[in-house]
């Protein structure tokens, strides 16, 4: 027997190696045809009646070798509890429960939440208990029924950088994570200082993780076809950086820093400070140059001068 399909596409995307012979010990808990292809999406929603909405950032993933992708980039394993946003129709939540020990599924549409048991049941009858979904806004929510060790997901457009940096402050329990989202989105995510598109995102997310981007995901595999291409983002936590600032009070100054970025951090941060010249005063006692700009600084150096500043 040659190597399992989900193993002969993880060798593909990561450059490994399965030799024909060799068995993959890999425990399916479904089959290839557990997880949803374009003829299952649609099915779906033309039962449901779902017309997906821009508004929520609705383009599903039809593609199960992309599904299959995503979990392995992600490294989940059999231990994992999988905290996964946005299950919209169900593809990447199949795709988890092939290899998760469980996943949480926050879902904001009362419609979809309610279909996703459904099709669990359908299609992977044997992984039913191993799913919780929970019906509320992502940006919102403060509870789970299980502490998440990892979190994949693919993030709406238009509120992927605000839900990551919730989760991030709300459930320190999970320590990695890969989410596809816009790949402009993901450009600014993994930015570093010095760059063009380095900003409040960047900084932010640096203050909880290293993050890398790690791939893209073309828009055929997804429905309704978005005009853009999506990006593979991952999440490493780590510890913040030292310092006697409080997260928001660091975060107010990187918003400011970033407020109008072609000023020079002296203006930029005047009114935080009460005037240039304070802000000057605040930014050399942090070992800065006052006239450098908020787009070369690290997020320890904005610490630095955050701990300089009233809060």
């Amino acid at each position: 027997m040659g190597a399992c399909r989900h193993h002969r596409y993880a060798a593909a995307t990561n450059g490994l190696a399965v030799s024909p012979g060799e068995h993959c010990g890999h425990d399916h808990a479904g089959s290839a045809l557990s997880l949803l292809d374009p003829t299952g999406v649609r099915e779906i929603a033309g039962r449901l009646g779902l017309r997906p909405t821009k508004q929520r950032g609705q383009n599903f993933v039809t593609d199960a070798n992309t599904v299959r992708r995503i979990t392995t980039v992600a490294g989940v394993r059999p231990d994992d509890v999988v905290l996964e946003i946005g299950p919209g129709l169900g593809s990447l939540t199949l795709g988890l429960l092939e290899v998760a020990q469980r996943v949480v599924a926050v879902e904001i549409d009362e419609l979809l939440a309610a279909e996703l048991p459904e099709t669990v049941a359908a299609r992977m009858p044997a992984r039913v208990g191993a799913l919780d979904v929970v019906t509320a806004d992502a940006l919102r929510i403060t509870e789970l029924p299980a502490e998440p060790t990892v979190v994949v997901a693919n993030l709406p457009y238009n509120v992927s950088v605000p839900v990551l940096l919730h989760l991030l402050a709300t459930f320190p329990s999970w320590t990695r994570g890969l989410v596809m989202v816009q790949a402009e989105v993901a450009d600014r995510l993994a930015a570093g200082p010095g760059s063009k598109i380095y900003g409040v995102p960047s900084v932010k997310m640096a203050w909880y993780s290293n993050t890398t981007r790690v791939g893209t995901v073309p828009p055929t595999v997804f429905w309704p076809v978005p005009n853009v291409e999506s990006g593979l983002v991952a999440i490493t936590r780590r510890e913040p950086p030292p310092t006697t600032a409080s997260r928001g009070h660091v975060f107010t100054v990187v918003d400011a820093a970033f407020n109008q970025r072609r000023k020079m951090l002296r203006s930029a941060l005047a009114g935080l400070a009460g005037s240039s010249k304070a802000a000057s005063a605040a930014i050399e006692a942090a070992g800065l140059d006052p006239q450098s700009r908020g787009e070369v600084l690290t997020v320890t150096d904005f610490a630095r001068i955050a701990e300089q500043l009233p809060s």
